[in-house]
């Protein structure tokens, strides 16, 4: 008797379900279905109509909801959960670089980084004398062994009379040879231009390497991309986002070349995730912040495509702006509170004190901050303000609290990048002013450009503080993820395994093994928050993705594992098997039509419609 209750119950549901409206398009059953939403629940289904979810409960619950066309997919117990939210990359630049000759962040000796630019020139034959060569993806911090450094004459030692532009993975120094040190300008008398440096040897001649601001004198040289070209990188870099599952992104420093290409794939049909934009605020060249606020909105008007829709589409609501440069060796260009140490005994006996520099004064002045801040809060635009030392994590937090004082100035989402250390004293503040630090979590790990070029020169107490994402969010800020790509590799999984376990990958070797620092990793719940539900708030997106809910759009990702049970480091090893947005499959690997060989943990996919 029972059992017939269950049964009619059972048919009485499905009846309900296909009165509410036609059948949906897609049925997602027999999974682990990580909503995020406030809960953190888990369900075993998920249906999808008309780019929005029509369901997310039981497998009867979601059967009930399929018709003759609608496509099953059996998870096989594998994960589905949102799409990733990447609030913070260039993907304009991560796209052109897949295209150029690239030093793939790698760790170089000097005779191996002058063997790979050299196998660039070799091949790009045939370009005239005059025409620049930019190299990049440089990494740097990791030049072995540590502390080797270069000059123009490392590259003068090259086979060419093209001026070559080596351009770092950070973006905030370019190595240039003696041909391009004369096509840029520099001569002894050179001064460093506002926000930048140029760098000098102990007689003051130019060696070539420039930092920030500085970087302009040699870049603009390098040839602009042309239509075509621009339309390649931003197909690149959608490819390469979709088979990480980023369903939205922010382009943290855009210009109309790139919106004009993400315009013409967008009325192609091919923007496959939804694109938001933030344009430069500059006053270093006399731009008032009226003036350039007015240029935004320019933009804005020309293309954004207004409010959120199934379909992806572009907005441009965020403004960018530069409070300093970077903390890390040797640019220390990151504002600081406490001056750099520098090294005042030998190398075999280091003795490390106070240093005459603090970093730069802050890109913005505390007044000029605070006017542009309320121009844009006026305009409703959201500030997106680079800053990577404590001294301007400080004066941005300082300005926003005077902006919270006007009613615009309630309504505005500021975010802050980067923030690499912040004084203890400011960590309550970020949700005192509701503000996102929006952290690249990858940066958490021993690596070179944190061992090397940040312990010794912090000195020990400020080192223990950097990358301080499980405190802040302790203190209770909101926490988002923005890869900063291509300053990095796009590797949103491996930046979440180093949010856990703020460890680097087992192949790093000894020098980087163990933790960064004794601060705590985030728990893998907060770390996909972070990605997903937490960082589409930066973007007022949150009503409508960044959580698997009724009603909000379908932008979802297949992993090929559980990664709530999975060992910490098959974090890094996650595979996307499908992203879907709105509702639209936009990548699908072959391994999801393969029945897994271990419910939960295999790599491979599903049977398709079983």
């Amino acid at each position: 008797m029972m059992r017939r209750l269950v049964v009619v119950a059972f048919l009485l549901a499905g009846a309900g379900a296909q009165a509410a409206g036609p059948a949906v398009d897609l049925v997602y059953r027999n999974g682990v279905v990580y909503t995020v939403d406030a809960r953190d629940s888990v369900h075993a289904a998920l249906a999808v109509r008309a780019g929005r979810i029509a369901y997310v409960g039981s497998d009867a619950g979601a059967m009930a909801l399929a018709g003759k066309r609608t496509r099953v997919i059996d998870l096989h117990g594998r994960m589905l959960m949102p799409g990733l939210v990447d609030a913070h990359m260039h993907p304009q630049s991560g796209g052109s670089r897949l295209l150029n000759c690239s030093l793939d962040y790698l760790r170089l000796t000097v005779p191996q980084f002058q063997a790979r630019i050299q196998a660039c020139i070799d091949r790009d034959k045939g370009q005239p004398p005059d025409r620049p060569l930019l190299v990049v993806n440089w990494f740097q911090q990791g030049m072995e062994p540590a502390g080797a450094g270069t000059t123009a004459a490392t590259l003068d030692a090259l086979r060419t009379v093209r001026p070559l532009i080596v351009r770092s993975s950070f973006g905030h120094s370019v190595q240039l040879n003696s041909r391009a040190i004369a096509l840029a300008g520099i001569n002894r008398d050179t001064p460093d231009p506002g926000g930048g440096k140029i760098v000098r040897d102990a007689q003051g001649n130019a060696t070539g390497l420039l930092e920030d601001a500085a970087q302009d004198l040699a870049m603009r040289f390098v040839p602009a991309l042309n239509a075509r070209e621009n339309l390649a990188a931003s197909s690149a870099a959608l490819k390469a986002m979709r088979r990480q599952g980023i369903t939205s992104f922010l382009d943290a420093w855009t210009d109309p070349e790139t919106m004009t290409a993400f315009t013409a794939l967008q009325r192609q049909g091919k923007l496959t995730a939804r694109a938001h934009f933030a344009v430069l605020i500059d006053l270093d060249k006399g731009a008032t912040p009226q003036g350039a606020v007015a240029d935004l909105l320019r933009q804005q008007g020309q293309f954004d495509q207004g409010p959120t829709r199934a379909a992806p589409s572009m907005q441009v609501r965020h403004a960018k702006l530069f409070m300093d440069g970077v903390i890390a060796a040797p640019a220390f260009t990151g504002a600081m509170l406490e001056p750099y140490l520098v090294n005042r005994g030998s190398e075999e006996r280091p003795d490390w004190q106070p240093g005459p520099s603090k970093g730069p004064p802050g890109y913005f002045t505390g007044p000029a901050l605070r006017s542009t801040l309320a121009e844009l809060a006026r305009a409703r635009i959201d500030p997106h303000i680079h800053a990577d030392g404590d001294r301007a994590v400080r004066e941005s937090l300082d300005a926003i609290a005077d902006l919270r004082a006007s009613p615009e100035g309630k309504e505005v989402r500021p975010a802050l990048a980067h923030a690499e250390i912040v004084d203890p004293a400011d960590y309550p503040r970020f949700a005192q002013l509701n503000v996102t630090p929006v952290l690249s979590f990858q940066w958490a790990k021993p690596a070179p450009d944190t061992v090397g070029a940040l312990r010794d020169y912090l000195g020990p107490a400020r080192y223990a503080r950097v990358e301080p994402q499980a405190v802040l969010q302790q203190a209770g800020a909101r926490i988002a993820y923005g890869s900063d790509w291509p300053v990095d590799p796009l590797d949103a999984w491996f930046a979440l395994k180093v949010a856990v376990t703020r460890s680097a990958a087992p192949d790093a070797g000894n020098e980087y093994a163990g933790r960064l620092t004794a601060q705590p990793g985030m728990t893998r719940a907060a770390a996909l928050r972070a990605a997903t539900i937490d960082a589409t708030w930066t973007l007022r997106q949150e009503t409508l993705t960044g959580s698997l809910e009724t009603g909000k759009l379908a932008d979802l990702i297949v992993l090929d594992r559980n990664v709530l049970t999975i060992p910490d480091e098959d974090i890094a090893r996650v595979q996307v098997l499908q992203t879907v947005v709105g509702g639209k499959v936009v990548y699908e690997s072959r391994a999801l039509r393969r029945k897994p060989a271990r419910s939960g943990n295999g790599a491979g996919g599903c049977v398709i419609g079983c």
